[in-house]
């Protein structure tokens, strides 16, 4: 079946259709991953967004029931160069196509996708329409930007869970961090979820921790009173600066528990300090972006999935940078000692990515532990 990827300028992509029939509008980024993209398509932090593979071969390995970051696929849509529909790999339960069918995700293959990322890193980030209706170029662009932007919108509270639930499971045995299996539980972590990928819980597990996860909107209160030994904020789609009800849960948790924050979870972290974010041009989306820790002088390889970024002017005194993006300067991780709270924007879970900073996690431990001591 046909299918057209229309940007917002009017821009069109034409292509082949390889998931749902229909039609879906979301801000069109791109992922230099070279691997993992049924890690990238049910990552929460994706929602509202159409994602497209620079990797040009997508499909090859199937899909499995070892590597969702979620129970389904989260993007608004998925844009690839070229589909396979012959898949080899001994863990694959099914094809890709099967499971974007199942879950209702509108896909195209046949676009040139280098000219889209070129596009996109020229123009910026934008709003596009993946559609198999038939429509008029000039109509589906209209639809386009006639969508909601990504400033302005918080979408934490659609993807966080219902109901609270306690997680213990560690890594799986294809991605082992000890060889051993999981440390024994020392900590008892609160996770609040807005958008929360399960390998960040499995490393977490990894390190000794058992969690419970909470919902986005749960209470300060509430979260205290389970007595945790530290707080997680987690990933997640949107933009920080709307979450505004995140950065005041947060203002009420930080200085009383040791807590630690990854990609949305710096951000709001950020704000909760009394900093400010702003939308980047294109985003940071990959597994190879490098970044450089401060302290110690070394460039680690990381994964990464965010369109904001912290503001390193307006961090008030105290908080001090730990990481920085090598490729653009910008703020990558920093902490508050007096407070006993550090984040960084990256994936340190590295679901799809390296390993490379997988010591946060033990950060993380250590902090608690000196808490406890």
């Amino acid at each position: 079946m046909d299918a057209v990827l229309v940007l917002e300028d009017g821009r069109a992509f034409p292509g082949r259709s390889f998931g749902a029939a229909g039609e879906r509008v979301g801000e069109v980024v791109f992922h230099t991953g070279m691997t993992g993209y049924q890690e990238i398509l049910t990552d929460p932090s994706y929602s509202g967004q159409l994602v497209t593979m620079t990797a040009p071969h997508i499909g090859n390995t199937g899909v499995n029931e070892f590597d969702p970051e979620s129970l389904a696929p989260q993007v608004a849509g998925f844009i690839v160069r070229a589909y396979s529909e012959d898949y080899s790999s001994w863990r694959a339960r099914g094809s890709l196509a099967q499971l974007l069918r199942e879950h209702q995700i509108v896909a195209i293959s046949d676009v040139d996708t280098r000219a889209l990322t070129r596009h996109i890193r020229t123009a910026g980030a934008m709003r596009g329409i993946i559609a198999t209706t038939g429509e008029p170029v000039e109509a589906l662009a209209a639809k386009a930007r006639s969508a909601p932007p990504m400033e302005g919108l918080d979408l934490t509270q659609a993807v966080s869970c219902a109901e609270p639930y306690n997680w213990t499971a560690g890594s799986t045995p294809f991605s082992p961090i000890y060889p051993n299996g999981p440390q024994p539980a020392r900590f008892h972590v609160v996770a609040y979820d807005f958008g929360l990928k399960r390998t960040i819980l499995r490393r977490l597990a990894d390190h000794g921790c058992r969690i419970t996860v909470l919902p986005a909107g749960t209470a300060v209160e509430d979260a205290l009173a389970l007595n945790p030994d530290g707080v997680f904020i987690s990933n997640g789609p949107g933009d920080p600066a709307a979450a505004t009800y995140a950065v005041k849960t947060l203002q009420g948790l930080i200085g009383r528990v040791p807590v630690f924050g990854i990609c949305l979870g710096h951000q709001l972290m950020g704000l909760a300090l009394g900093g400010k974010t702003f939308k980047l041009p294109f985003g940071h989306h990959g597994a190879n972006h490098p970044v450089r820790h401060i302290p110690s002088g070394k460039v680690e390889i990381t994964s990464q999935n965010h369109g904001f970024a912290v503001d390193p002017d307006s961090l008030p005194a105290g908080n001090v940078i730990t990481h920085i993006n090598l490729n653009d300067q910008t703020v990558e991780g920093f902490t508050n000692e007096e407070l006993g709270c550090f984040s960084v924007q990256y994936h340190p879970e590295a679901g799809p990515g390296p390993h490379d900073a997988t010591y946060l996690f033990h950060a993380f431990t250590r902090l608690m532990e000196n808490r406890t001591a």
